[in-house]
């Protein structure tokens, strides 16, 4: 274990031409650090990561979502019709519409959904932002409550007060401090250890439980989650029993059905170093092995001319 981060080289003809570098914590089965590169005690900006946690706290205040639908209220989707169409069942389930939505209008993250989009005159919009399930399941929360809706993203809410005790109880951390995220919802800052602890309590959770609710909904949809191409949904389907979350801004988060799980984040934001630390460390922990899915993802190919030219890679070892 070591305070220095991980370093992952982007090779091009034989030359590095830049290097990320990256913090990791992981743990075995028993809960015990094998994995410690940079300070991943300090206060860190989970993103996304958190919306297993965001749920979890929905649940728990009476939101009544199951399936597809429930992983879509953990997702950062692609904003594929599949997508959309649900988040939209989950605002009419609670009597709404897409105007309910305060998160920004944006288009698909699915690039060719998005040209399809362009082509036939429309733009970006709330219902296609890749938050607005969360969103949705958000609203919903509120409407079985009878909590106001016009300022459900204040982190005075009841709402947002009941997913910060949430957030706190499975990190086993104070909230270092509150943001704002990309979508507008309070975003609680924790460290890289306890968002890896909060992880690893979803997927030890009793069958039933709220919290292995979150955890098999997600591993059963992952396209749900993410998106029908994106390298998330592409490690669940390789690790039968992997569940991952990612953020904004270079971070992840994942965790296997015994307890092993591990977070990662890139210093520098850059989501192409991701994928290459995560498979490291998934394979430092001792899973996917011998995946073909996990080798694409490990050295992905840098460019040059319209033919691999140099790879991303993981110097050293986790």
């Amino acid at each position: 274990m070591s305070a220095v981060p991980l370093i992952v080289e982007v090779v091009r003809s034989g030359f590095v031409e830049s290097v990320h570098r990256a913090w990791v914590f992981a743990m075995d089965a028993e809960g015990v650090p094998v994995a410690v590169h940079g300070d991943v005690a300090a206060a860190a900006s989970p993103r996304s990561s958190m919306k297993p946690l965001q749920a979890l706290g929905m649940l728990r205040a009476g939101l009544d979502l199951s399936g597809e639908l429930l992983a879509l209220a953990c997702a950062s989707h692609s904003g594929e019709d599949f997508h959309v169409r649900g988040a939209s069942e989950i605002l009419a389930g609670a009597g709404l519409d897409a105007t309910a939505l305060r998160c920004p209008e944006d288009l698909p993250l699915d690039t060719a959904t998005a040209h399809r989009v362009l082509r036939g005159g429309g733009g970006p919009a709330r219902i296609t932002m890749n938050c607005s399930g969360k969103h949705s399941a958000m609203l919903a929360t509120c409407v079985v409550n009878d909590w106001p809706t016009g300022d459900y993203l204040h982190p005075g809410h009841p709402l947002q007060r009941a997913i910060r005790a949430t957030a706190e109880e499975l990190t086993g951390e104070r909230v270092a401090a509150t943001g704002v995220d990309g979508c507008g919802a309070p975003l609680f800052f924790a460290s890289m250890a306890g968002v890896a602890r909060a992880f690893r309590a979803l997927t030890l959770a009793a069958p039933g439980t709220y919290e292995r609710r979150i955890a098999d909904a997600m591993r059963a949809h992952p396209e749900w989650t993410s998106g029908t191409s994106r390298p998330e949904a592409a490690l669940m389907r390789a690790v039968p029993g992997l569940l991952v979350k990612s953020g904004a801004e270079a971070f992840e988060a994942f965790a296997f059905e015994d307890g092993r799980a591990a977070t990662v984040k890139i210093e520098d934001g850059s989501q192409r170093a991701r994928a290459p630390v995560t498979v490291a460390v998934l394979r430092a922990l001792g899973l996917g092995l011998d995946s073909p899915v996990l080798d694409a993802l490990a050295c992905p190919p840098q460019f040059g001319g319209g033919r691999p030219v140099g790879e991303l890679r993981v110097r050293g070892q986790v």
